[in-house]
């Protein structure tokens, strides 16, 4: 974490206010900090884009560094309105504000508080602001180097990241239409439909967006689609798309031929994909919603898809960088929960392809227990399967570091994003294709032999 940022500017009450009782929301009525953030910057229509983009930056600001500031602050939780004050003063004073004569923050002790975070930047639990059992597992799952790299760069805020629709626009339009409107992006290397926000601004009040020329979304999403080869008239499954992000890309890459299908169990996530498919243009998705993977609507098509993806429910730790709440709803228990039911809907999700076909596994964490781990325990019990080479099958104009496509190495079957290195969301994915020809049980690799890449 960084400290002691100066900015010319004071604090201003009604801002605070809305910060406060923000977090008030997200720590002890349990609310997703980004619906939080939503409700937070509708509630003044008189605040201009400095004052809407303090209330955002400041509340997930101290939703990430809760646990840091909790204790320089000497609070725990369960939080009352006294202590957010109190660490809400922890914050401005190590981003170097003037402290306000309010009574809230009466008697702050500045000086004490600088000093007891230089002393516990000492620690990564508390540099890092995450929960012992974390610091642990990632210790254990990824080593202490990588790990401390890893932390660190996921407690850094995310940049904005447009999926250009290619249905309805170019980037290089885009772009244009949106420096007509003082946003300013640049091109993300290598990647043929990206745009990156210059700075954080309200994209979504755009013509442009609500005309469907863009998605916001991570780059590590975006390049997943890649992953499928989706070719125009395939029939393609994409089992746990919730709100549709991954479908949206798939289904602009089959330029709207073929039949793709957005599965979930979860009907509300795939009432959200709706107005996105009617801005985008698409006619060739079709919503499902089923009750679990075993669900007939998914047992009539075994046998008859050309590519599946499995982005599979996962704890989310690739993505604390913009869902920093994450650190504090997710426990060991229900990381270690989570493999059960990948496993499961992997195993379903098989069963869909025909010869030849192709399945990804996805997902946005950086552990092996979620990633490695399921691949290999699938290609275990199921010698019709065999994990392809993403050095093999990501071919230009896929994007490509050392001679590499990004996310790949050279000793390694599986591809693994990492946010220190790729500045993208940590992302696994693993590309498995149906054999014509099952090998003998006896003949497959076993699972320990497979190349797990750091």
């Amino acid at each position: 974490m960084q400290a002691y940022f100066f900015y010319i500017m004071r604090l201003h009450r009604n801002l605070v206010y809305t910060t406060i009782d923000s977090l008030n929301a997200i720590f002890n009525e349990g609310e997703y900090a980004d619906k939080v953030v939503a409700r937070a910057l509708k509630k003044d229509k008189r605040w201009g884009s400095s004052d809407r983009k303090f209330v955002a930056e400041t509340i997930y600001e101290v939703v990430r560094w809760k646990r840091l500031y909790a204790e320089i602050a000497e609070v725990r939780e369960p939080f009352n309105r006294e202590d957010l004050w109190r660490m809400f003063a922890v914050w401005a004073v190590l981003r170097g504000y003037p402290i306000p004569d309010w009574r809230q923050l009466e008697g702050t002790p500045e000086r004490k508080i600088k000093g007891r975070f230089d002393e516990l930047s000492k620690i990564r639990k508390m540099r890092e602001s995450i929960p012992d059992w974390m610091d642990e597992l990632g210790v254990k799952e990824l080593g202490e180097a990588l790990w401390t790299k890893e932390i660190a760069a996921q407690n850094q805020p995310a940049k904005v990241i447009l999926r250009v629709n290619t249905l309805k626009s170019t980037k290089e339009n885009l772009r244009s239409l949106l420096m007509d409107l003082n946003i300013e992006t640049e091109f993300l290397k290598d990647q043929t439909d990206a745009l990156v926000l210059k700075e954080r601004a309200n994209v979504f009040l755009t013509d442009a967006f609500k005309e469907g020329l863009f998605e916001v979304q991570d780059a590590s999403s975006q390049l997943v689609a890649a992953f499928l080869d989706v070719q125009p008239g395939m029939r393609v499954v994409d089992t746990c798309a919730g709100a549709g992000g991954k479908t949206l890309a798939i289904g602009a890459s089959m330029r709207n031929t073929g039949r793709l299908y957005a599965m979930d169990t979860s009907a509300h996530r795939l009432d959200a994909l709706k107005p996105r498919l009617a801005r985008s243009q698409l006619s060739n998705v079709h919503p499902a919603a089923i009750a679990h993977e075993r669900d007939d609507r998914v047992k009539r098509l075994a046998g008859k898809i050309d590519r599946v993806l499995v982005d599979a429910p996962c704890s989310g730790l690739g993505t604390l960088r913009r869902n920093p709440d994450l650190k504090w709803r997710q426990t060991l228990q229900s990381v270690a929960e989570l493999q059960a039911k990948q496993f499961s809907i992997l195993t379903a999700a098989a069963k869909l392809l025909k010869v030849g076909g192709r399945l990804v596994y996805a997902t946005c964490s950086i552990l092996k227990q979620e990633n490695q781990e399921i691949i290999e325990a699938f290609l275990k019990i199921h010698p019709e399967f065999e994990l392809l080479d993403p050095k093999v099958v990501l071919t230009a104009p896929f994007p490509r570091q050392n001679d590499l496509p990004i996310g790949a190495s050279a000793d390694s079957l599986f591809w693994q994003l990492w946010p220190h290195q790729h500045e993208t969301d940590g992302f696994f994915a693993a590309i498995l294709q149906r054999r014509p020809n099952p090998l003998d049980p006896s003949k497959v690799m076993p699972a320990s032999d497979l190349a797990v890449s750091e």
